[in-house]
C-alpha cells in the first residue's frame, strides 16, 4: 500500500510517510534506499550533513522509477547560513544527488545567534524560481523564528520539520503551523526508540497485534504529522511501512497524549550556533 498524499502550501504533493536516513552510512545507504523503494517508500529525507546524498542519488537512478515518483528532501547545515553562502550550498546538494532536481530544500537549524536565517531564506526563494529546487522549508523552527522569518519573506515554507514524538508534541507549534498553512513534519518520530517499552503503548500494540513503533507512526499519521521513521534493519523498514491497515481510536490517541510533557531528547533550536 503507498502513503497516503499531503498537499504543499505550493500546491505540490508529497508523501505523508518517508525515510529519514540521518547517520545511515555511506557503505550501505545505496542498498538501504533501493530496499525502501522496494518496499514501498517514496520519499527520502538527507541533508548535506548526514553526508550520503551521492548515495541517496545514486539509489534513485538505480531503481528504474521516473524521478518524478520519488520525492527527495535535503538541507543546508549551519556553516553555510548567508545569502550567497546558502546558494552555494543547494547548488552542491543539488550536483551530489545528480537526479536533476531536489523536491524539497530546508534551512537545517535557525542559528539565531547567527541570525542569518531570513538572508538565507532569500536565497532560498530566488532558488526557487530556477528549478532547481522545486519546494522550500525549514527546520527546527521555533514559532517565534517562524515569525521573523514570515514577516520579510514572500515565500510561506512549505514544511516545518521538527524533533516531535509522544513526549514532544509540539501542540502550540502545530497550531501555529498549521494556521499558516505550514506542514509539520516529525524528525526523531519514535523517540530515538526511547518508548520502545512504554507500557501505555505496549498494552495499545498488543491490543492492535502492531509494533510500539507502528503505533507511534500510526499516531503521526492521524496528528496529520509528515513522519520520517530510520532504520537500518530492512524488515524494521518494511514493519514501519505497514501501519497504513488500521487506525487508533479517540480513547487510544487520547492515552498516547499522556506521554506529552514537552520535553526534548535533542537540542533546543535556540541554543544551536
Amino acid at each position: 500500500m503507498a502513503s497516503p498524499l499531503v498537499t504543499l502550501n505550493d500546491g505540490r504533493l508529497m508523501p505523508q510517510l518517508g525515510l529519514g536516513v540521518y547517520k545511515v552510512n555511506q557503505d550501505i545507504a545505496v542498498q538501504l534506499v533501493q530496499t525502501a523503494i522496494e518496499i514501498g517508500y517514496r520519499r527520502v529525507d538527507t541533508a548535506a550533513l548526514y553526508d550520503n546524498e551521492a548515495e541517496v542519488g545514486a539509489a534513485i537512478r538505480k531503481s528504474g522509477l521516473d524521478r518524478e515518483e520519488i520525492f527527495v528532501t535535503s538541507k543546508i547545515w549551519n556553516d553555510r547560513h548567508g545569502y550567497r553562502e546558502a546558494k552555494e550550498a543547494i547548488q552542491e546538494s543539488v550536483n551530489r544527488l545528480n537526479i536533476g532536481y531536489v523536491d524539497m530544500m530546508l534551512i537545517h537549524w535557525p542559528c539565531p545567534k547567527q541570525d542569518k536565517f531570513v538572508e538565507t531564506w532569500h536565497a532560498f526563494e530566488e532558488v526557487l524560481e530556477t528549478g532547481l529546487v522545486k519546494s522550500i522549508g525549514v527546520s527546527n523552527f521555533h514559532q517565534h523564528h517562524l515569525e521573523k522569518l514570515l514577516a520579510a519573506s514572500n515565500v510561506v515554507p512549505a514544511i516545518n520539520q521538527v524533533e516531535l514524538h509522544p513526549q514532544l508534541a509540539q501542540n502550540s507549534l502545530r497550531h501555529f503551523n498549521k494556521q499558516h498553512n505550514i506542514k509539520t513534519e516529525a524528525w526523531a518520530p519514535l523517540g530515538r526508540a526511547k518508548f520502545l517499552e512504554n507500557p501505555l503503548l505496549v498494552e495499545i500494540a498488543q491490543s492492535l497485534g502492531k509494533s510500539v513503533a507502528q503505533v507511534i507512526i500510526r499516531w503521526h499519521l492521524q496528528l496529520q504529522n509528515l513522519v520520517i521513521p530510520k532504520s537500518s534493519n530492512p524488515d524494521r523498514l518494511a514493519e514501519n511501512f505497514d501501519v497504513f491497515d488500521f487506525e487508533l481510536s479517540q480513547h487510544q490517541m487520547g492515552i498516547i497524549a499522556t506521554l506529552n510533557t514537552e520535553t526534548r531528547i535533542a537540542t533546543n533550536p535556540d541554543d544551536m550556533n
